[in-house]
C-alpha cells in the first residue's frame, strides 16, 4: 500500500521560459497566470513542449527544472526499488532508529492489505512481540530490546519521506514501473498522470509533424 499525499508541483514558469532559450523565442510564449494563481500553458509553449519531449531526453531538458515535492508513506519493500532511483533525487524519511519505539505497533503501521487470514494471524503474533520488546525498552532502555524491534521488524513496516523530485526523473520512473507487479508503482504511476501538464510533459504522446 502507497499513500501519497502533500504533491506541489513549482516552477513551470522557469522551465517553460528556460524551454524557449535555445531558440531565442520568447515573445511567441503564450503561458500566463490565471486569477487564482495557476500558471497555465497556451497552445504554443504546449506545442513546442510536446514536440522537444517526444524527441528524447537531450531536447527535453527543461523539464528538468520542473520540480515536484511530495510525501510518500509505504512499505520498506517498496523503499527498497524506489532507492535505486538516485539522481535529481531527495528524501528526507522518519526515523526507525530514533522513532520505532515512540508509539504502540499496530496493523496500520504494515501494508497487510494482501495477506491471507493465516499469515494476517502471523503478522498479530509479531506484533504482539514488537510491542513487548518496545515495552520492555521503554522501562529498562536495555539495547537488547531495541535490537530485537530493529532485525524482527518485517519488511512491510510502511515509512513515510518528504521527497523531491524532477519531471524528468518522474518520466523515467514511470515508463521503468508502469507494469510492474507491485501495486505500489501502479498507484505512483497513476499520481504521476495526474500531475499538471503530465499528458504533455510525461507521457509520451504521437510525435507530431515538424
Amino acid at each position: 500500500m502507497l499513500k501519497i499525499s502533500k504533491t506541489l508541483v513549482t516552477n513551470l514558469e522557469g522551465a517553460l521560459r528556460g524551454m524557449r532559450n535555445p531558440f531565442s523565442s520568447w515573445e511567441k510564449s503564450d503561458s500566463h497566470y490565471d486569477a487564482d494563481g495557476q500558471y497555465i500553458l497556451g497552445p504554443a509553449d504546449i506545442d513546442l513542449a510536446r514536440r522537444l519531449c517526444t524527441s528524447g531526453s537531450d531536447h527535453r531538458k527543461f523539464i528538468r527544472q520542473i520540480i515536484v515535492s511530495v510525501d510518500f508513506d509505504g512499505p520498506l519493500y517498496w523503499w527498497k526499488e524506489y532507492d535505486t532511483y538516485k539522481v535529481a533525487t531527495v528524501a528526507n524519511s522518519t526515523s526507525t532508529m530514533h522513532c520505532i519505539h515512540k508509539k504502540p505497533f499496530s496493523r496500520e503501521d504494515f501494508s497487510c492489505e494482501k495477506l491471507t487470514p493465516d499469515s494476517l494471524q502471523v503478522l498479530d503474533t509479531l506484533i504482539a512481540q514488537l510491542e513487548k520488546l518496545r515495552s520492555e525498552f521503554l522501562q529498562t532502555k536495555d539495547k537488547t530490546a531495541w535490537y530485537n524491534m530493529i532485525q524482527l521488524l518485517p519488511s512491510s513496516y510502511n515509512q513515510l519521506r518528504t521527497c523531491t523530485l524532477n519531471y524528468e526523473t518522474l518520466t523515467n520512473i514511470y515508463y521503468a514501473r508502469k507494469n510492474h507487479k507491485l501495486d505500489e508503482w501502479h498507484t505512483l504511476c497513476r499520481w504521476i498522470e495526474s500531475l499538471p501538464y503530465a499528458d504533455v510533459l510525461i507521457l509520451k504522446p504521437e510525435k507530431t509533424d515538424g
